[in-house]
C-alpha cells in the first residue's frame, strides 16, 4: 500500500477487528487472517470482492456515500468511526485562514479565574492557556503538543493515575480530529510512532473526539482532582477548541483547584 492510503489503512485495519461470528459469518477450517476476510467484508457489504481491493490497495480512494454506508454498517462502526471513513473517502479540508487565538478569546480564558481553561488546535497544539491551566500541568503551556506530551513525557504518567486509558483516549481523538493529509500530523505521527504504545494504539484506527467527560489528576503540590472537561468549538475558527475543566461546587476537587491560584 501506498504510504499516504488512510482509507485503506482504514478499511484493512477495521475488517481485521470484526469477529466473523458477531456478524454471522460461518468459520469453517482454517483461518489466517484475524477478522474478515476480503471476500466476506465485500459480501457483507454488497459490493464486489475486486472493487474491495482496489480500495484497500489505494487505487480507488472516493467510493460513494452509499457504499461507505455499507462498509460502515459491516464493518459495524459506531458513529464516530463512521464520520472518520467518510472523512477520509472525501477532499482534504481546506487549512484554516486563521490560527491565531482572537483577543475576544483571549479574555474570556482569563475571565475563568476559577477554573483552568485552554485553547488547542486539531493537531492538539496548545495556543493560549489561563493561569489555572499552566499551573495545573506544564503540557498547558502555549506551545505545547498534548499528544507529545502524553505519550513522550514521563511527568504525563504521574499526572495522570489513569494513563492508559488518558493516552488511548488521546489518539483515538487525535486520530478523530486532525486530517492525515496535513503535513503537520505526519510529521508528529511520525515523531510519535517512535514509542511502542502509541504505535500499538494508533495501528488500532480507534476514533473518538474528545468530548465532555471527567479527567483525572494527580497534582504534585495540590494532590488529586477530579474535573469535568467540556470542549467548546470557537465560532469562526473551527479548527481551533476550548477546553474547560470545572469542579462540583463545595468538592475536594474544587478546594483543591483554589490552591492551584497561588502557583
Amino acid at each position: 500500500m501506498a504510504a499516504d492510503n488512510f482509507l485503506g489503512d482504514f478499511l484493512k485495519a477495521r475488517r481485521g477487528r470484526v469477529a466473523p461470528a458477531d456478524v454471522a459469518v460461518p468459520v469453517g477450517g482454517r483461518r489466517r487472517v484475524t477478522g474478515l476476510r476480503r471476500e466476506e467484508l465485500a459480501r457483507l457489504a454488497g459490493i464486489s470482492e475486486p472493487y474491495l481491493i482496489r480500495l484497500e490497495q489505494g487505487v480507488d480512494r472516493h467510493p460513494s456515500p452509499q457504499v461507505l454506508r455499507s462498509l460502515a454498517r459491516a464493518l459495524e462502526l459506531d458513529a464516530d468511526a463512521s464520520a472518520h471513513l467518510h472523512a477520509l473517502a472525501g477532499p482534504a479540508p481546506v487549512p484554516p485562514s486563521r490560527t491565531d487565538v482572537s483577543a475576544d478569546v483571549h479574555r474570556l480564558l482569563d475571565a475563568w479565574t476559577d477554573r483552568p481553561a485552554y485553547v488547542r488546535d486539531r493537531c492538539f497544539d496548545v495556543l493560549a492557556a489561563n493561569k489555572r491551566a499552566r499551573a495545573l500541568a506544564p503540557m498547558y503551556e502555549p506551545g505545547s503538543n498534548l499528544v507529545r506530551a502524553v505519550f513522550l513525557d514521563p511527568a504525563s504518567r504521574r499526572l495522570f493515575p489513569d494513563w492508559a486509558e488518558v493516552a488511548t483516549q488521546t489518539a483515538a481523538a487525535l486520530r478523530a480530529e486532525a486530517d492525515p493529509r496535513d503535513p503537520r500530523t505526519v510529521r508528529l505521527v511520525a515523531e510519535l510512532e517512535t514509542d511502542e504504545q502509541f504505535r500499538r494504539m494508533w495501528a488500532r484506527h480507534e476514533t473518538r473526539p474528545a468530548r465532555d467527560e471527567l479527567k483525572h489528576f494527580t497534582h504534585p503540590v495540590v494532590g488529586s482532582l477530579a474535573l469535568r472537561r467540556q470542549a467548546l468549538t470557537v465560532g469562526g475558527a473551527e479548527q481551533q477548541v476550548i477546553i474547560v475543566y470545572q469542579a462540583p461546587s463545595g468538592s475536594p476537587s474544587e478546594l483543591a483547584l483554589a490552591r492551584l491560584h497561588g502557583l
